[in-house]
């Protein structure tokens, strides 16, 4: 067992296009990647796999998979090819036991982790399992994922959870893109004000954010808030938290990334 725990991130992923932009997001990306522990293995929880049941990639090489469309040939011709890692897909699977987790031999990265991964860590040499978000369960369950999943990270295995804890695209703004509305504003400050919660989890404002006014405009679908709660669940109560990047793009995105530890 290693003596140094390994930060939990939450980031904040936002449009595709970040893999091929240089930004004030992609180069804190680039940024934790220099200077945080290397990981002897990555475990991806992304908004794009997002499933009924659980499942965990468990093949030796997954596939880079582009799931968005309209954009730059240059971005479908990004390939993310770090290896799989089997065994930590069982190891998984063994934590995450009653929980019935299906091994995938079919999806791959999506643009949620190889998006931010690439940045990180653009030799694609660290191995990669991805797990799924199953969408029939209600929140307090993901965090509960994440508090079973959590000694992975005294193991070298570094948690990457991606999303955006506001993600409307009904309502993005192309015009004073610059602008956030208030509802997005109001809803991205209840989670900052909320991430150092102590306390039961059945108590906790995150895990319960469906009860803010806000949360149904700012997630009118959960998959891109939900991967929070596996970082929030996989911390100490003695861990620091912090905010490395934030803004607010087209009005309704937010790109907050949250670290642990």
């Amino acid at each position: 067992m290693s003596t140094t725990r390994m930060p939990a991130l939450f980031l904040g992923h936002g449009s595709p296009m970040n893999v091929l932009e240089d930004n004030r997001y992609t180069q804190t990306w680039q940024q934790l990647g220099a200077t945080l522990p290397r990981p002897r293995a990555i475990l991806a929880v992304s908004a794009h796999w997002y499933t009924r049941g659980t499942a965990v990639t468990a093949m030796n090489n997954p596939r880079t998979i582009h799931d968005f469309g309209g954009f730059p040939q240059a971005l479908f011709d990004v390939r993310y090819p770090a290896p799989g890692s089997p065994e930590l897909a069982q190891q998984v699977m063994n934590l995450l036991d009653p929980i019935a987790v299906h091994a995938d031999q079919e999806w791959g990265f999506d643009h949620g982790s190889w998006g931010v991964l690439a940045k990180m860590y653009p030799d694609a040499d660290i191995p990669v399992v991805q797990l799924s978000i199953d969408g029939t369960k209600p929140a307090e369950w993901h965090y509960a994922l994440g508090q079973k999943l959590a000694s992975l990270r005294d193991e070298d295995v570094m948690i990457v959870a991606s999303g955006n804890v506001v993600h409307n695209l009904r309502m993005l703004r192309w015009q004073g893109a610059e602008t956030a509305y208030p509802w997005a504003e109001s809803f991205n400050q209840f989670v900052r004000e909320n991430l150092d919660f102590h306390g039961e989890a059945a108590d906790h404002p995150l895990v319960n954010f469906m009860q803010h006014p806000d949360a149904q405009l700012s997630n009118p679908t959960p998959e891109h808030y939900l991967p929070l709660l596996y970082i929030l669940g996989a911390r100490a109560a003695d861990e620091a938290i912090s905010i490395p990047v934030e803004g607010m793009e087209l009005g309704a995105i937010s790109m907050m990334s949250v670290q642990i530890g």
